[in-house]
């Protein structure tokens, strides 16, 4: 297979980080004119509640099948891969009528005006859910075959599609803020799903004609013809039939019993990082830690908070977990595999978590100097007046240096383990999840909101402790010692903290009397920090740089 797959991981990367910063912008722009003119109590709904309910259906019908079947199509046949993937359709059948019954009956919504489009609303996302899973075949595909710029495209369109529908009703009739969300949630997805059927309908219709050398494409020049069809020889789908469930005879011959107890490690796990994740969210829904006006508020200033997260962090998290899979055997102990390929995993890891580190960092030491600053621009000085968005924010920086050395060692933990290895983490997943949740009510009723992330935090911490614990054991016999690169750089930490001391003073002197020179004096020491990051890093920035130049060589040679 010619394809490359480091350089299809980090395309991947950096075209989902681009995708991210549409997608929040459009967001922030969207939540911003509601709040002024619907209300914070329709955000909370939203963005919390009925959110929450999609995250839930999805993340447990759609992620243990997807990470399982990431890493095998070399291992197992084609159809029973299909097979497995489809068994997520009526998983999330099922967890729909659960969940949408216990959204609706069990948790308290507290507005009887706004029932009916609550109702509306739980329904649409859960049948959104069903829909987006079937596609999950087509999505593994693409992924697996990097189809690269097709995700790309398809996810900007379900941005368009739904901000379009959502804005037009609204717009409408300020009145029907969910039924709007509810439209655009279900039209979105439809048109999505339609689309990438489509596409393969085309490309494996069209296949033949290009190995023969006849394929003529009015709309497509023939270097964009040859990036599809190059190199795919081992994508043998000759209908979209394929793509289907197939009976193969009996039900041990349809489905793998090594992709089953692999799937059934994931969904274990999966339960649990749920839980991990949105863990406030639940606390919030199941409590009255906080009205939806407060929900709103958090929200707002969670998702300015996770910014590098969702922007960077996610993404990069995402294509390296599908290239450490493609790497790494999960059965065998690194000394008795390829090493050539192990080297270069280790180098990556090592490269990603230096990356990663150095950005937490820099988010950390900026934002307690600049929390105040971007959310004055973003909500205006009655925003920030109580104070507590700011110290939310600032509690979220400490957050997202955790969160960046957790998501990329956490990556490849879950990347190599074996399935052994993962039941049994599984167990310790659980504790970390009872912990987490007990920590956030008591915290939450003790520090208010700031509590959700500080139990955050220290969750963090100890499920990065396992994973560099896993990391040392499992390349203990190698040559390769991944996890230095945590260790960012004298000369970088020292200009780190030189401008965050500048930065702090800047703030306490010119804030009030001219945001502008403190914002200029924060530009300034960025760019200082960022020209020490690359003096000490400058051998990775030229490499990686030589591996873009040497993949666009080779796409215009070919």
């Amino acid at each position: 297979m010619g394809r490359n797959l480091l350089m299809s991981s980090l395309e991947n990367a950096s075209f989902n980080i681009l995708l991210q910063i549409l997608f929040r912008c459009v967001t922030f722009i969207i939540n911003a004119w509601v709040i002024r003119n619907v209300g914070h109590e329709i955000i909370g709904i939203m963005n919390v509640r009925l959110l929450l309910l999609e995250s839930t259906i999805l993340f447990l019908s759609r992620e243990p099948f997807h990470r399982a079947c990431l890493g095998q199509k070399d291992e197992f046949i084609w159809h029973q891969v299909m097979n497995q993937i489809w068994l997520s359709v009526p998983l999330s059948c099922l967890l729909s009528f659960v969940f949408v019954y216990i959204w609706l009956n069990i948790l308290p919504l507290g507005h009887p005006e706004l029932v009916f489009q609550y109702e509306f609303g739980c329904w649409s996302v859960a049948l959104s859910c069903i829909l987006e899973l079937c596609s999950a075949n087509i999505v593994l595909v693409t992924q697996l075959f990097c189809f690269v710029k097709l995700k790309v495209i398809l996810d900007t369109l379900h941005i368009f599609v739904r901000t379009v529908l959502f804005l037009s009703i609204i717009i409408y009739d300020r009145s029907l803020a969910l039924i709007a969300f509810s439209v655009a949630q279900v039209g979105s997805i439809a048109v999505i799903v339609l689309a990438y059927y489509l596409f393969f309908y085309w490309y494996i219709k069209f296949k033949p004609l290009y190995a023969k050398g006849a394929l003529k494409v009015k709309f497509l020049p023939n270097h964009i013809l040859e990036r599809l069809y190059s190199n795919m020889d081992d994508f043998n789908f000759t209908s979209l039939r394929d793509f289907f469930p197939k009976y193969l005879g009996s039900v041990n011959s349809s489905f793998n019993k090594k992709l089953n107890t692999l799937t059934l490690s994931f969904a274990k796990q999966g339960v649990v990082k749920q839980v991990l994740t949105e863990g406030e969210k639940y606390v919030m829904s199941v409590s009255p830690v906080m009205t939806f006006t407060e929900q709103a508020t958090y929200d707002v200033v969670n998702n300015l908070g996770s910014l590098a997260a969702r922007f960077v962090f996610r993404p990069i998290e995402d294509s390296s977990y599908f290239y450490f899979t493609q790497m790494v055997s999960r059965d065998l102990p690194l000394c008795k595999q390829d090493q050539n390929k192990i080297q270069e995993s280790c180098t990556v890891l090592s490269q990603v978590c230096k990356i990663v580190s150095s950005i937490g960092l820099v988010v950390l030491v900026f934002g307690l100097s600049y929390s105040r600053t971007l959310l004055t621009l973003y909500g205006g000085e009655v925003f920030v007046a109580s104070g507590l968005p700011v110290q939310l924010l600032q509690s979220h920086c400490l957050a997202i240096v955790l969160m960046a050395i957790n998501g990329i060692t956490e990556c490849y933990t879950f990347a190599t383990m074996t399935s052994a290895q993962l039941n049994s983490y599984n167990y310790l997943m659980v504790f970390f999840s009872i912990s987490f949740l007990i920590l956030s009510y008591v915290l939450t009723y003790v520090l208010g909101p700031v509590g959700f992330i500080i139990s955050n935090c220290i969750n963090m911490f100890a499920r990065i402790v396992h994973s560099v614990h896993f990391i040392s054991n499992k390349t203990k016999d190698t040559d390769f010692r991944p996890l230095q690169g945590l260790y960012v750089g004298k000369y970088f930490l020292i200009t780190l903290f030189i401008a965050g001391c500048i930065c702090k003073f800047s703030e306490n002197t010119f804030f009030y009397n001219s945001m502008v020179t403190h914002i200029a004096i924060g530009m300034i020491c960025l760019i200082c920090v960022l020209l020490s990051w690359g003096y000490e890093n400058k051998h990775l920035i030229i490499k990686t740089y030589q591996k873009f130049v040497k993949s666009e060589e080779k796409m215009a040679t070919d």
